[in-house]
């Protein structure tokens, strides 16, 4: 149940950092922390919990956290660039 919950959060994530650099706003930047920072724990939560090999937990854990981060960084300069 809680992997199915992190991976729906993962998801939520990207579709919401995806908008955010569609349409940048606020709302939508700080949306897009709060569903990284949900993922991260429940990612820690789920190697923690089930002892699972913690080098490709951490492997994937940044590499969605760098594709995340990108994309808010972009979105960032456009939102900037409106104003």
């Amino acid at each position: 149940m809680v992997l199915l919950m992190h991976i729906v959060i993962a998801l939520t994530s990207i579709l919401c950092t995806t908008l955010a650099f569609i349409s940048p706003s606020k709302l939508r930047l700080h949306a897009s922390y709060v569903f990284i920072t949900l993922t991260l724990v429940s990612g820690t939560y789920l190697v923690v919990a089930t002892k699972a090999s913690l080098l490709r937990a951490c492997t994937m854990g940044l590499i969605y956290t760098g594709v995340s981060f990108c994309g808010i960084f972009a979105a960032r300069n456009k939102l900037a660039k409106e104003i």
